[in-house]
């Protein structure tokens, strides 16, 4: 087990792992520091991750940026599959990412994420037993302070085991 998935199991029961699994993560990730993510909760069920209405996140028109929007959506769900997956043993990598807006975001939003177990199993893990790769789509809302529907982002990543990749 790595570091990083011990210290993610330890969060989902701890405020105290919580706030040094954002720190760890701060650091870990420095292009995503200036958006201040911060994980509000990560559990077996559900990874749930927050964006703050701040002036490094506005746009021309003092709402969220759209870039900002479509990185939470990417972080929230990659998040959720290192939490479920080692990575250590599979490679985790964004393939594409869409997204729709509905509503501008002039407020903090949060955007939260559950993987059942029993699709994790039959689409990414069972798969991959016979195949090199695999492709999913996860489909995300975003929600401001005042349950607006801001935006969806429909994640794609590529899952493959490390055994699987070649860097040539």
């Amino acid at each position: 087990m790595s570091k990083l998935h011990n210290l993610i199991g330890k969060a989902a029961g701890s405020s105290f792992y919580t706030w040094l699994l954002n720190r760890v993560l701060s650091r870990a990730i420095p292009f995503n520091a200036p958006h201040h993510f911060k994980v509000i909760s990560i559990t077996p069920e559900f990874t749930e991750i927050a964006l703050p209405y701040r002036r490094s996140n506005m746009n021309h028109v003092n709402g969220i940026h759209a870039c900002a929007l479509a990185t939470l959506c990417e972080f929230t769900v990659g998040m959720t599959l290192v939490s479920k997956i080692s990575e250590l043993k599979y490679r985790i990598i964004l393939k594409n990412i869409r997204m729709e807006y509905h509503y501008q975001a002039k407020m903090n939003v949060t955007a939260k994420f559950s993987l059942p177990e029993a699709l994790l199993q039959s689409k990414i893990i069972e798969p991959l037993e016979t195949a090199d790769a695999i492709f999913h789509e996860f489909e995300i809302p975003v929600y401001d302070s005042a349950n607006n529907h801001i935006c969806t982002g429909f994640v794609n990543w590529q899952v493959k085991k490390w055994e699987k990749v070649s860097t040539k």
